[in-house]
């Protein structure tokens, strides 16, 4: 069955909410970002933009409010990260196998990947959409905050 497309703001902010989409990167009914993609709208089109570092790029123009949306509907299904929730944040190696395993036990969708920080990388694991739900509490145990 296929999909059907939001035709408002207000239907794709919904569509988002309900498949447990992420707006941090995305501003699409008015949230503010400090970084990704979003919706304006002048007198005579809707603009499809990206922000970062505090400066805008206009990236396409659009006259209809559904055709614009449509764009943002079809570039947020395919953003992997728009759908990604991290559940696992610590530099410890061990406690993030243990989270996969738990994951791998509850067939859960996972991704894991590691960055950079200061002498020992932070290894991240994320779940998609909807699955956060069934896993949030996870969140207590293995997501660490490091200011």
């Amino acid at each position: 069955m296929k999909e059907s497309v939001p035709k408002t703001k207000i239907e794709l902010k919904n569509w988002m909410e309900s498949n447990c989409y992420d707006f941090r990167g995305y501003s699409i009914a008015g949230n503010s970002i400090s970084e990704g993609f979003g919706i304006e709208e002048n007198e005579s089109s809707y603009i499809w933009y990206y922000t970062e570092y505090g400066k805008k790029e206009n990236l396409k123009y659009f006259k209809l409010e559904s055709e614009i949306i449509e764009y943002a509907f079809n570039h947020i299904k395919a953003d992997k990260w728009a759908k990604a929730n991290c559940i696992g944040f610590g530099t410890d190696k061990n406690e993030s196998i243990k989270l996969t395993e738990i994951l791998k036990n509850m067939k859960i969708d996972y991704f894991q990947d590691q960055i950079p920080f200061t002498d020992e990388p932070i290894f991240r694991t994320f779940v998609f959409g909807c699955d956060i739900k069934k896993v949030s509490f996870l969140k207590n145990e293995y997501y660490h905050s490091y200011n």
